[in-house]
C-alpha cells in the first residue's frame, strides 16, 4: 500500500494515479477516498493525476488516538502535497473534506494550488450559534455521537438513506451505493469517527475562506438534508475572493455518486476554464 507518514508518526493511506496536472480529493465522514471512485476514473481517462487519501482514522489509514480535529487533518495533507511535490494542484473536497481543504489552504497557503471546489461542503459553520443563526443546533451533533457510540453500524446503514435522498418519495435506490457507503465507514476507526462530529461540525471556516486566493466552484445540491446548503455554499462563496456558485435543484449531499455524469461534467469544465 502507499503511505506518507506524517510528523507524530500517522500512516496516511493514498492512491496516486496517472500523470498530468493533479487533483487531489479529500473525502466525508465517515468515508475513505474510495468514495471518490466516480471521479478518480473519469478524471484518469481524461488525463489528469488523480490522488485521493484516507483521513487519519479513516479507511487504511492509522487509527490514531489524537489529531482528529480540522489543523491536523489540513496539516496531514499538506505533509501528502510535500511529500508527491504537487504543483498546480486542484483541490477537492466534499462535505467534511470541503473543510479540511479549505483549513489547508487558509493554514499552508495556496503556493501549491491552482484552484479548489467545495462539494456540500461544511465551510463556514455547520453549528448554529449567536453569530451563525441559521445553523444546526448541538443537539443534531450530540445525537450522532450517540449513535455511533451506542451501535455504528446500524447508524451508518440508517444515514446512508437521508444521504443520497433515498429517503424522498419516488427515489431509485441503490443497494450496491448504500452498500459502498457502509463499507467504506466500518473500516474506520470508532474514537476518530466519534471525535471528527466535533471538527466538522464546531470549526469555524471563515478565516481560512477569505485568504484563499484562487479560483473556487462551490456546488451543492438544495435536496442537501445532511449539510443544508443556505447556511453552506450561499455563505461560503460570499466570503471566497473568486468563487463560482453551481446550486443543483433537487440533488442531494451523495450527488457526487448519484449524479456523476452532471458532476463531472461540471467540474470538468471548470478544471478547464
Amino acid at each position: 500500500m502507499s503511505t506518507i507518514t506524517t510528523a507524530d508518526g500517522t500512516e496516511i493511506f493514498y492512491k496516486d494515479w496517472g500523470s498530468g496536472q493533479p487533483i487531489v480529493f479529500s473525502h466525508g465522514w465517515p468515508l475513505s477516498g474510495d468514495d471518490w471512485d466516480g471521479q478518480m476514473l473519469f478524471f484518469l481517462q481524461q488525463g489528469y493525476r488523480v490522488i485521493a487519501h484516507d483521513r487519519r482514522g479513516h479507511g487504511r489509514s492509522s487509527q490514531t488516538s489524537g489529531g482528529n480535529e480540522m489543523d491536523t487533518y489540513a496539516d496531514d495533507l499538506a505533509a501528502l502535497t510535500e511529500a508527491l511535490n504537487l504543483k498546480d494542484a486542484i483541490h477537492v473536497g466534499h462535505s467534511t473534506g470541503g473543510g479540511e481543504v479549505a483549513r489547508y489552504m487558509g493554514r499552508h497557503g495556496t503556493s501549491r494550488v491552482a484552484k479548489g471546489v467545495l462539494i456540500g461542503a461544511v465551510p463556514p459553520l455547520m453549528l448554529k450559534t449567536e453569530a451563525n443563526p441559521g445553523g444546526l443546533p448541538i443537539e443534531v451533533f450530540d445525537g450522532i455521537r450517540a449513535g455511533v457510540a451506542a451501535n455504528r453500524a446500524e447508524i451508518y446503514r440508517d444515514f446512508t438513506l437521508p444521504f443520497y435522498g433515498y429517503n424522498r418519495p419516488g427515489a431509485k435506490i441503490s443497494q450496491g451505493i448504500r452498500d459502498h457507503w457502509w463499507f467504506q465507514g466500518m473500516m474506520g476507526s470508532i474514537l476518530a469517527h466519534y471525535e471528527c462530529v466535533k471538527a466538522f461540525s464546531e470549526t469555524d471556516f471563515t478565516e481560512d475562506l477569505k485568504k484563499i486566493d484562487v479560483p473556487m466552484l462551490v456546488m451543492h445540491g438544495d435536496d442537501d438534508q445532511i449539510v443544508p446548503y443556505q447556511d453552506a455554499a450561499l455563505l461560503s462563496a460570499k466570503l471566497l475572493k473568486n468563487a463560482t456558485l453551481k446550486i443543483y435543484p433537487g440533488l442531494p449531499h451523495g450527488m457526487c455518486a448519484t449524479h456523476p455524469e452532471i458532476i463531472n461534467a461540471d467540474l470538468l469544465a471548470f478544471f478547464k476554464s
